[in-house]
């Protein structure tokens, strides 16, 4: 989920980080965070999520638990999706959006239930916006009903991803992952520790994100990895969430996108909820129809669109490239681009501009690969 300008200070370390120097990772500076950005390659990292199983330190994203009266209800306000649906055990991914409507950030709410009229939650936030959503938070919940319990820095996120992900983990946890369903999740006991789980994930593939302390977040990584499971990086996390058509916050996504020009209005459920921060933007582009849309660019081939390359139409500058790689899966070149609406059909011709020549490009449904056997909500 979130790149965004680093600050003058130290970078942070994941309680994992000495098992990274252990591996010999490769280390980049990340939303304030030095992280893996691999371990043994990025095209082999890739390929493990997509036939085998793979392995991410994700301990640097922000995360908070949310306890107290009408804590749906009160969340409700904030974002553009229907949180009231929810029932304990299920998850909902959205936005977290400003007056304008721009996305603040993308977000996973986590319901866990009501018991004694005090509901409670866990919500997981990009890293680079962990303190932009913590104060945001905080200026539109009513703290004197609801509580925010800042966890970030207590507990480590481990994304076990891939084909061969919920094998693995199953030998390590007591509950029967089997019966968790696309972006459920549950409490359960990993090595004989504490734990909380999640069908959730940022590669496309099925998966888990486990939540543990760190104490055991080391011995959880440590026994996946004596079993096979490989150790991933940045670098493969980024090409395998590009390839599944996942935005990225600050590329992607941010303060000045809609989620209807981001392809996200599956999150928008103006239907059936109330009123919420930057609806009447919502109402009247879902009226009146959005001026440019995120799509999909497929390129022939070897020639890549990196973040920030212009988008031509008949010699015009009609956008921008927002994220950009190789396929590893696909063997060519794809990329995600704002462009105006009515180039943004499936089949559209266009070009993009590298180092002063122009390439063709076209445009295409998202996303580029889907696994055949994610499991449904």
């Amino acid at each position: 989920m979130a790149n965004q300008e680093e600050t003058a200070l130290p970078l942070a370390q994941t309680p994992l980080y000495q098992l990274a120097l252990e591996l010999k990772a490769r280390l980049t500076s990340f939303g304030g965070w030095e992280m893996p950005v691999q371990f043994v390659g990025i095209g082999q990292e890739h390929a493990a999520v997509r036939t085998t199983a793979g392995m991410f330190d994700i301990s640097h994203m922000g995360k908070f638990v949310l306890r107290g009266k009408q804590l749906v209800a009160q969340l409700q306000n904030l974002v553009p999706s229907n949180l009231s649906r929810l029932r304990s055990g299920e998850a909902q991914y959205t936005v977290l959006l400003n007056p304008q409507a721009g996305i603040i950030d993308d977000i996973i709410f986590y319901y866990q239930g009501e018991d004694n009229d005090t509901q409670q939650g866990v919500l997981i936030v990009n890293a680079a916006t962990t303190s932009k959503d913590k104060k945001w938070l905080l200026q539109h919940l009513d703290v004197e009903q609801v509580e925010l319990q800042d966890i970030s820095r207590q507990k480590i996120l481990i994304a076990v991803q891939g084909p061969q992900a919920v094998a693995h983990l199953q030998n390590l946890v007591e509950a029967d992952l089997s019966q968790v369903k696309a972006f459920g999740h549950l409490e359960t006991k990993i090595l004989g520790e504490p734990s909380f789980m999640a069908r959730t994930g940022y590669t496309g593939e099925d998966g888990f994100e486990v939540m543990v302390d760190p104490e055991a977040g080391v011995k959880v990584w440590r026994s996946l990895a004596q079993a096979g499971v490989i150790p991933c990086g940045l670098g493969a996390r980024d090409t395998l969430r590009l390839e599944a058509a996942m935005a990225l916050y600050g590329q992607d996504i941010d303060d000045n996108t809609t989620p209807l020009e981001a392809g996200l209005g599956w999150l928008v459920h103006l239907d059936t909820k109330g009123d919420f921060i930057g609806r009447d933007i919502l109402e009247q582009q879902k009226t009146n129809g959005v001026s440019r849309r995120l799509v999909g660019l497929q390129m022939p081939g070897r020639h890549i669109a990196r973040h920030g390359y212009q988008v031509l139409s008949e010699g015009k500058v009609v956008g921008e490239i927002t994220s950009g790689t190789l396929s590893p899966t696909l063997g060519y070149p794809i990329a995600l681009a704002y462009i105006p609406t009515p180039l943004s059909q499936p089949g559209q011709t266009l070009d993009v501009e590298i180092r002063g020549k122009s390439y063709p490009a076209v445009v295409v449904k998202k996303p580029f690969y889907r696994a055949k056997n994610r499991p449904v909500k």
